[in-house]
């Protein structure tokens, strides 16, 4: 395909003499060709001046313009030092004279000059440094590298930033560099030497690139967003880079980030370095602070450059000016900063794949997304034609009548169609973009609460003034929510617990106020369940999973999440990192089950389940993680390995948002003597050091808090036995010495971690006990004398208490192990083990419909006010949210039929007994 052939555009000569005489040159091409080459030199001095000087290149080259790019960059990587200046020089014109051809006639797409640019500073730079380094080494001024050591720049690496990062460089850019160099090829002791030796190299090179001269100049090079610039050298050590980043870094050096790449010179140490700062750039929680600093830089732009006010067009500011380019790209980057953390996929350099990336994941709207992204092209292409006018670093379109007259020849439209479409496109920026950034505050609200709020400001979450501002604009809008509550007061105070439990408000005021949503949803978590909101005072970062995109998806079931979090933990560079990222991933999901139910999503049943999904992921991706990391210093486990066996609530597969886990660890040692590491132990304690290196792992509080209480009691011989249980043993213990309340808790034993074979075992043994103890003559006389000490230990808490007493959730689910045990049955839930048990459809329907109000009940209040059902706690929002759990029509309503259906729950159990218990 030929060059006339691709051209979809021409400019209009605004200079038909200047146009007319470029044109000589290329008589014998084809018309089009012509037409586009008498309107570039017509409006441009610049191209015309390419034109005259490298035009017999340009006629050589101009059907074949991408091999021609091609063949530059090569040439270039070819030069020897003396041929620098003036070889890179002439590099430069020909591929601007070739872009800019190309992007007038619409040859080549705006990816595909900005791309074309910026590939030429690459070559530019790295041709630079090498040549310039391999000088250095040659005089012996950088120690201990030899000639070959110049190929990788001796360890020096230029970090193209902005545009160049991101392949956008405008026709006439400058170019953002950071240099630095990997001081660890270097002997302390020559490490001063070494920096001196670089500096020399980044100032030769900035000076060889920049400097005028009459071949012209390459690209101006700007070093000034290296860290501290005025007080550090011109290239930095990476170590002293990563120093600063972790201390000192700012948001705004985080979004430079976004787009930076390792450009030139040792190419494989700059990869490792922005690695390395991946922690810095993206922030492992949402980061809404991140809008308020870009809100400010913006403003802060605006008032240093005198952009503020209405747009007019003349003179207006494409890159900085109100509906912008910068405008597009904070938009981008800050979205990006906010969520790219979690999401990988947001992790683009380019403004456009940006916008493309942040839709797709939900963040910003589709429709939006095209418009910015049209929008974005639009405005390059006037910045490009701004620049390419006189190759002069303007964004400031034309203050004069004239100047526009040239500008939209130079774009072949008319003047006036330029004019409206600059207009339109430009204020639809800034509103869409000021929407985002600025968000219109709530009305105040005078005299609600004050005794309360008054308060607020000496609660650690207001100690910085930076939180207090965001927090004032936040307040009105919070306070009005609250207002609208059932019982305002009520919810007022929740969220008082809730800020007064917060360490820190910046990060959450931030995002309150990004997202007006987020502080509905803790509104109605304040109005509903104060217990939530105090958990959320203390976990503040599980709102991010609200706003993360899948907060309201279908549940993944159990294989989803544990696939979700071994990906998660796979990518944690080390265990206490692991550690955490599991307690957080852990917290969001634990959340999103409290929300759910909370707001009618799922009812107490389907959140028992989810909340056991939950757990036995967590166990089943973390405890592999506590094996590899014992494994280290202790050797890999003896024999076969172990299992966590999930007993009581987890095995049974429900549990509520409060519950704690009760597990045994059988291991099997198969008569090995012990484990082969460098700090060896015997079989015996290595699982016993195994197991509670694994209960410290999820009980342990940390940075993230803790996962879960572990209870291990229900282990053979109870709190007395070893902690970890031999599998050769424990057949025998359970057939010979295990008491019926051990026979009891097996039947709702299930293995959820560990090894897969072993794990079929301890099943098999399960089932041959169960089936060996059926039909116990003293299973029922057990059971009774059970019941009658429970009674006697703990009283029921009053007539709300949903657990214990006669006919209650625990005195069904004994029943339940009970009937199952003496049918020899391996049902784990009680609906199964009453079904298995073989008892008459209105035995079973009574201690189903018992089990089933009391777990609502019990779950409902685990979850407002994190204990059993108090109604003087409860509040408005949380009695509303236990009637509709239980479908009473009021507190009275809900006592009785709790009653009605325990007692007769209470009756059959009775006589399953054998009146053992009495009605006690």
């Amino acid at each position: 395909m030929t060059f006339s052939s691709r051209i979809t555009r021409t400019p209009t000569p605004f200079d038909s003499a200047l146009g007319a005489d470029s044109v000589q040159a290329f008589g014998d091409f084809d018309p089009i060709v012509r037409e586009l080459v008498a309107g570039a030199a017509g409006c441009s001095p610049y191209l015309g001046g390419l034109l005259a000087r490298d035009g017999a290149w340009l006629r050589d080259i101009l059907d074949t313009p991408d091999a021609a790019l091609e063949a530059e960059l090569v040439a270039i990587a070819q030069l020897t030092l003396p041929e620098l200046a003036s070889g890179l020089r002439q590099a430069k014109r020909r591929i601007a004279l070739l872009a800019g051809l190309a992007d007038l006639g619409g040859v080549w797409s705006l990816e595909q000059i900005t791309g074309a640019l910026a590939r030429l500073a690459d070559a530019a730079v790295d041709v630079s440094l090498k040549r310039l380094v391999g000088a250095e080494i040659a005089r012996g001024k950088v120690p201990g590298q030899v000639a070959d050591d110049a190929e990788t720049a001796a360890g020096m690496v230029s970090i193209a930033m902005g545009k160049g990062g991101a392949y956008e460089l405008n026709y006439s850019s400058d170019i953002d560099l950071i240099c630095l160099f990997d001081e660890t090829r270097f002997d302390p002791d020559d490490f001063h030497d070494a920096r001196s030796a670089f500096v020399r190299v980044t100032r030769k090179m900035a000076a060889l690139l920049s400097d005028l001269t009459g071949d012209g100049y390459v690209f101006r090079t700007d070093l000034r967003l290296r860290p501290d610039p005025s007080v550090t050298p011109v290239c930095l050590s990476m170590e002293a880079a990563e120093r600063y980043y972790e201390s000192v870094g700012r948001t705004w050096e985080r979004a430079a980030y976004i787009k930076a790449r390792a450009s030139a010179g040792d190419i494989a140490a700059g990869e490792g370095f922005l690695k390395t700062i991946k922690p810095f750039v993206w922030r492992k929680h949402l980061d809404f602070v991140a809008i308020q600093d870009a809100h400010d830089m913006r403003l802060r732009i605006r008032e240093h450059k005198g952009l503020g006010g209405k747009i007019t067009l003349h003179g207006h500011n494409m890159k900085l000016g109100r509906g912008g380019i910068r405008e597009i790209e904070f938009f981008t980057q800050t979205r990006q900063l906010i969520a790219g953390g979690r999401d990988p996929s947001l992790r683009c350099r380019g403004t456009v794949d940006g916008l493309a990336a942040l839709a797709k994941a939900d963040w910003v709207p589709d429709a939006d997304a095209q418009v910015l992204t049209d929008h974005y092209r639009a405005h390059r292409e006037v910045e490009h034609r701004l620049q390419m006018i006189r190759d002069a670093q303007t964004h400031d379109l034309p203050n004069t009548d004239k100047g526009f007259a040239r500008l939209a020849a130079l774009m072949g439209v008319e003047d006036a169609a330029l004019r409206a479409d600059l207009d339109a496109r430009l204020e639809e920026v800034h509103t869409l973009t000021e929407g985002f950034f600025a968000p219109t505050a709530a009305a105040p609200v005078s005299g609600f609460g004050d005794s309360i709020t008054a308060r607020w400001l000496t609660y650690p979450a207001l100690r910085s003034d930076r939180a207090v501002t965001i927090f004032d604009r936040v307040k009105p809008r919070l306070l009005a929510a609250l207002q609208e509550a059932a019982k305002p007061e009520e919810a007022l105070l929740a969220f008082d617990g809730f800020l007064a439990g917060l360490p820190a408000g910046v990060q959450v005021f931030s995002l309150f106020d990004a997202n007006p949503q987020l502080t509905q949803l803790m509104v109605d978590i304040a109005a509903t369940a104060p217990a939530l909101a105090q958990y959320l005072g203390r976990n503040a970062a599980v709102f991010d999973a609200v706003i993360g995109g899948d907060f309201f998806s279908d549940w993944p079931a159990q294989d989803g999440l544990r696939t979700a979090l071994n990906g998660i933990l796979g990518r944690a560079p080390d265990y206490e990192t692991r550690l955490d990222a599991a307690r957080r991933w852990q917290k969001e999901w634990h959340f999103r089950i409290g929300v759910h139910h909370l707001r009618g999503l799922v009812d107490a049943q389907t959140a028992g389940r989810q909340y056991a999904d939950l757990a036995q992921a967590v166990l089943g991706a973390v405890f592999p993680v506590v094996v590899d990391h014992f494994a280290i210093k202790h050797g890999p486990p003896p024999g076969r390995g172990a299992v966590v066996v999930a007993m009581g609530s987890l095995g049974a597969g429900r549990l509520h948002a409060a519950s704690d886990l009760d597990l045994i660890v059988i291991y099997d040692g198969q008569d090995v003597e012990g484990s082969d590491g460098k700090r060896p132990l015997a079989t015996r304690p290595y699982y016993a050091r195994l197991t509670q290196a694994m209960v410290t792992a999820i009980t342990a509080p940390m940075a993230e808090g803790r996962l879960y209480e572990v209870d291990m009691r229900l282990r053979p011989s109870g709190g007395q036995g070893p902690v970890a249980t031999a599998f050769s043993g424990f057949e025998t213990y359970q057939m010979e010495q295990a008491w019926t309340w051990e026979h009891l808790a097996l039947t709702r034993a299930r293995v959820v971690a560990g090894d897969v074979g072993l794990a079929v075992d301890v099943e098999a043994v399960r089932a041959r006990v169960l089936a060996a103890k059926a039909h116990g003559a003293d299973v029922a006389a057990n059971v009774g004398d059970m019941r009658r000490r429970i009674a006697a230990a703990k009283a029921p808490d009053g007539a709300w208490d949903a657990k214990i007493g006669a006919g209650r959730l625990q005195d069904v689910e004994l029943a339940g192990q009970m009937v199952a045990l003496q049918a020899g049955q391996t049902a784990r839930q009680t609906a199964q083990q009453v079904a298995a048990g073989g008892l008459g459809a209105a035995d079973s329907a009574a201690l189903l419909d018992a089990a089933g109000l009391c777990w609502t009940v019990q779950s409902a209040a685990q979850l407002v006010v994190s204990g059993g059902l108090d109604t003087d706690k409860l509040g408005e929002g949380g009695l509303r949210f236990i009637l509709r759990e239980t479908g009473a029509d009021d507190l009275a309503a809900l006592a009785q039929h709790m009653s009605d259906v325990s007692a007769r729950a209470s009756a059959v159990i009775d006589r399953l007994v054998g009146n053992v218990h009495g009605k006690g």
